[in-house]
């Protein structure tokens, strides 16, 4: 996520705490910048997840496997 995208989210967290508050509009945008925050955080975890590996102490290494819901 590009650093101008999370300024704007920090910008408009801190607008809201003002006694101005929100527009409908920057509500709007304040909850679909969060969701693209959430979902680029999510797809850099699930990255770093996929490319760890475990080290045994006889010098084995075993990929992480996804756990089944």
């Amino acid at each position: 996520m590009e650093q101008a995208k999370i300024d704007r989210i920090n910008e408009l967290a801190r607008k809201s705490k003002t006694e101005a508050g929100l527009t409908p509009g920057e509500k709007a945008e304040q909850a679909a910048l969060r969701r693209e925050y959430v979902a680029a955080v999510r797809a850099n975890l699930t990255a770093r997840l996929d490319s760890t590996v475990i080290q045994y102490p006889d010098g084995t290494r075993k990929k992480l496997k996804k756990k089944k819901p």
